[in-house]
């Protein structure tokens, strides 16, 4: 019974971490496809530290899923601090399809990472999702 109420409580007092998408970074362009790092920032609003155990991700362009996965390695982000988290990203142009085209021609496009991310705290585990959307131009980074 004791368990339980600490773990309610814990939960009360718990912040959840925010995630924001911060950048991508193109690591190598060819004839039919490329490798992008996408750069998350997670904030921890807590007075202790996360140890952050999974971070899941989908990449999306103009609503085409690019990239899925999940990171397993552990990281930690300190009491009131950030820690910005790379995931890599492989694509194919033919897998994109219209948005490559896009790309190909205009040299920007729409893009939006989701996931969710596990952390232990010394109130438990918590699992949560977030959220981010920018504009991805060849020629000079995100927007």
């Amino acid at each position: 019974m004791t368990t339980a109420a600490c773990a309610t409580l814990g939960r009360g007092v718990f912040k959840e971490p925010i995630v924001n998408f911060r950048n991508v970074e193109v690591k190598g362009l060819g004839l039919s496809g490329g490798s992008l790092d996408v750069v998350l920032s997670v904030y921890n609003p807590n007075g202790f530290k996360l140890d952050a155990t999974r971070l899941t991700y989908q990449l999306q362009v103009d609503s085409i899923q690019v990239g899925t996965g999940a990171l397993d390695q552990q990281f930690v982000v300190q009491e009131n601090d950030s820690s910005l988290v790379r995931l890599p990203v492989s694509f194919t142009y033919a897998g994109l399809g219209a948005a490559g085209r896009q790309l190909i021609q205009s040299g920007s496009v729409n893009y939006r990472v989701l996931g969710d991310v596990t952390v232990k705290t010394p109130l438990g585990s918590f699992t949560r999702p977030y959220s981010g959307t920018g504009r991805f131009s060849a020629l000079s980074g995100t927007r």
